[in-house]
């Protein structure tokens, strides 16, 4: 395995990776068909070019004759119709696939990436993977839509032309084609170097993209701490790398196509002094030789454009194989091959059963250590503790974005690794602490609690969630654009949107994290009165550093270390001497 291992490259180097752009070109036989029956005709009148020369040689200019001109020129003219009306059919096709292409394989990777657990998007950003679905992608798009055409193009022509360099004379043409060696050896020995050089420039930029994601989503951050400098030489540094690894792909492929069109042209030049050494001995007419010279250089145009060719086919196999790269990962959470059926009607009863957790990002530590915690069906419990407790993975947890690594969770009697994740997820509402707000209209933001819900729905949550008056002000009622993030929304305002979202959704087991924090106080109040109504008659799981919002919580569990350390109503707790009544006393002296 080792040795294999360093004779061949990564697959993300690889021109197979391009196998990719295949599996989503062959879904279009009709296109394909179309585009290689157009490559062919453009082709066979590029070669039939030269052919049109010889006759007008030896046949109009030696006899003399007019009429024999005319038919020449005639004939040729009709190779030139032929050829544009080939070369548009051949570029609407190619490129229409180009763009097919790329649009599915975007489509799919996108689908694949909704599948993967929040394990991949800890360990890569968002932003890099952002930019493999547009940079990459658009390299792919150059490759299919024009790369390959002009490869195929260039070959079927180079080929071509072969075999009528050899009707026209077969040892001027076995001359020629003693070079193609010399020709193929700088590509394939310089061509492992740009394949290298190719998928590094791909970093490269997929670095610039993902900073200026990163520079831009924090601008009032970089301006407010005075980071603009830093920031601007941060990019240019980045941007320079880009340069520098381009400028070395750039180089290589300049000095391996000086190279092979040296070979080329220094074999055609050598070829046609023997030529012309045999046309002045009559051994071949003036039009056969003329006819040698054009179709020589077509070929050897069509050679020297390979090498070209091939460094672009290279970058695309850099961009397919990042993007293939992606396509491998495969999720940890799935459905189960026979998923159990949750019970029905949905209860809201869940179970922590001796729960032991790690995040795989950080094995050393334990999230969860022997946690267990029965709520009941309707219950509301609250979560306090110190950060890095385990609240939050609670929560994690119990929407299985993670499995446990020993114990069990349940939801109505249901051990989750034997249900579907979506079956669980629709028996579940969510209001995060940092609220998310798509940048999209307000009805959309809204429906993503229940997609098919309709006007009347929607103001009726918006009512309950205290949000229908800003909603109503807004310039386009529902069908404002929120901006990026709810940039035309206050905080409470997103949190009241978050609110109406979970009550739409309406589901028995309601997670609330942090869902008042770092509010002011009328914007609390009426939070606070729109998930009262939210919780009513749902299983209520609370995360609260502010222990004034819990009080009326049925139960509050107290955690330290990933374990509870107590548990009880807020008049029990605050009777005891533990870390409840110590963080409360804290804090109701600090607010006095």
């Amino acid at each position: 395995m080792a040795s294999s291992a360093t004779s061949e490259p990564p697959p993300s180097r690889r021109i197979g990776n391009l196998s990719i752009v295949w599996r989503h070109a062959k879904r279009y036989p009709t296109q394909i068909a179309a585009a290689w029956v157009a490559l062919a005709v453009t082709s066979a009148a590029t070669i039939a070019i030269p052919y049109s020369f010889k006759r007008i040689i030896d046949r109009g200019f030696t006899a003399g004759s007019g009429e024999a001109v005319a038919g020449a020129f005639h004939y040729m003219l009709m190779i030139v119709v032929v050829l544009a009306l080939g070369t548009a059919v051949r570029f609407y096709f190619v490129s229409w696939l180009g763009e097919r292409v790329v649009a599915d394989i975007r489509t799919s990777v996108q689908r694949h990436l909704l599948t993967l657990s929040p394990r991949f998007f800890e360990e890569n950003r968002p932003s890099e993977i952002a930019s493999r679905m547009t940079a990459d992608t658009a390299q792919i798009e150059m490759v299919v839509g024009t790369t390959v055409s002009v490869a195929l193009r260039n070959a079927f022509t180079g080929i071509g032309g072969l075999v009528y360099l050899f009707a026209i004379s077969p040892k001027l043409a076995g001359l020629l084609t003693l070079g193609i060696p010399l020709i193929i050896l700088p590509i394939v020995l310089l061509g492992r170097r740009v394949r290298s050089y190719s998928r590094t420039s791909q970093d490269r930029v997929a670095d610039v993209g993902a900073m200026v994601t990163e520079t831009l989503g924090a601008m009032k951050i970089v301006q407010a701490f005075g980071q603009e400098k830093r920031e601007s030489d941060r990019f240019a540094g980045a941007v320079e790398a880009t340069m520098e690894a381009a400028q070395r792909r750039i180089a290589l492929r300049a000095v391996m196509t000086a190279i092979v069109i040296g070979l080329v042209f220094g074999s055609i030049t050598l070829v046609l002094w023997e030529g012309a050494t045999d046309v002045a001995a009559g051994r071949i007419s003036g039009g056969s030789i003329a006819a040698f010279v054009l179709t020589g250089g077509i070929v050897a145009g069509a050679f020297g454009a390979l090498t070209e060719v091939y460094g672009e086919l290279l970058r695309g196999a850099g961009a397919a194989g990042r993007l293939t790269e992606l396509m491998a990962e495969r999720p940890e959470i799935a459905a189960p091959a026979k998923p159990v059926a949750l019970p029905q009607p949905a209860r809201g009863a869940v179970s922590f059963e001796g729960v032991e957790f790690r995040y795989p990002t950080r094995p050393d530590a334990a999230a969860l250590h022997d946690f267990t915690l029965a709520v009941a069906p309707g219950e509301t419990v609250a979560l306090v503790g110190p950060s890095g407790a385990g609240k939050t993975t609670l929560f994690q947890l119990l929407q299985r974005f993670y499995d446990p690594i020993a114990g069990r969770l349940t939801v109505d009697g249901a051990d989750l690794r034997d249900v579907d994740p979506a079956a669980l997820r629709s028996r579940i509402a969510m209001v995060p602490q940092e609220t998310v707000i798509f940048g999209a209209s307000a009805r959309d933001n809204l429906r993503y609690g229940r997609w098919d819900a309709d006007d009347g729905a929607l103001w009726a949550a918006a009512e309950a969630a205290n949000a229908a008056g800003f909603l109503r002000d807004l310039p386009h009622g529902l069908d404002t654009f929120l901006g990026e993030g709810g940039a035309r929304l206050s905080g409470g305002q997103r949190q009241r949107v978050a609110i109406a979202r979970a009550l739409l959704r309406d589901a028995p087991i309601l997670l609330l994290d942090e869902a008042t924090s770092a509010l002011d106080a009328e914007s609390e109040r009426l939070v606070q009165e729109a998930l009262e109504r939210l919780m009513a008659d749902r299983t209520t799981l609370v995360i609260a550093h502010r222990l004034a919002t819990v009080r009326a919580a049925d139960r509050i569990v107290v955690m330290d270390g990933g374990r509870i350390v107590e548990q009880g109503n807020h008049a029990a707790l605050m009777a005891g001497s533990g870390l409840y009544a110590r963080l409360a006393s804290l804090q109701f002296s600090e607010a006095a």
